[in-house]
């Protein structure tokens, strides 16, 4: 698959087949995914994948701050990625000074780029994905039993999806976009 197809055919999915995604493909998505550029080339962030049933079902109830929209998402997934990212790295000096004004805000930045590069190799792969955002970050790590010094940044909701992507919604016209200086 090309790069543009890639960008312009990918779609947030929120159905999925009842069909697990094997170790195998996460690999490879993760091997993909791990080219994600990052402060300093630091690679913060980390992929746990959450496949037991019981487990993405109590993060659903638990961990959604009842948007039941998301937790309806993650029962139907295959498997549930809980992205987190390396604290106190992204942004930060040797010394644990701020490197710049952003502060801490980098680690954001970071795991954006990796969110978006692993639902990228997925769709290349066929495996179809939507990034959640609404959940109780220390509900997540304390349910799903995350490693000390990792801040859990996103969600991200996979498995083969249950129907084709439809067409691409409008998007605004590159002109309203794009500026160049005088």
């Amino acid at each position: 698959m090309d790069f543009e197809s890639c960008v312009k055919e990918r779609r947030s999915v929120r159905k999925f087949l009842e069909k697990p995604v094997s170790k195998e493909i996460f690999e490879r998505i993760v091997e993909l995914a791990r080219y994600a550029p990052s402060w300093k080339n630091t690679q913060v962030a980390r992929y746990h994948v959450i496949e037991s049933a019981a487990l993405r079902a109590q993060v659903a109830s638990d961990c959604v701050m009842g948007f039941e929209f998301n937790a309806k998402t993650i029962n139907r997934a295959a498997a549930l990625v809980v992205l987190t990212a390396v604290e106190k790295v992204s942004g930060y000096e040797k010394d644990g000074a701020y490197s710049t004004p952003k502060e801490d805000r980098w680690e954001v930045f970071d795991a954006g780029i990796a969110a978006q590069t692993f639902c990228l190799a997925a769709y290349e792969q066929g495996v179809g994905s939507v990034i959640l955002g609404i959940f109780d970050e220390d509900k997540v790590s304390e349910v799903c039993g995350l490693p000390a010094g990792e801040k859990v940044m996103a969600l991200i909701a996979v498995g083969y999806p249950e129907e084709s992507a439809k067409a691409a919604p409008a998007r605004k016209p590159v002109s309203e976009l794009l500026t160049f200086d005088a």
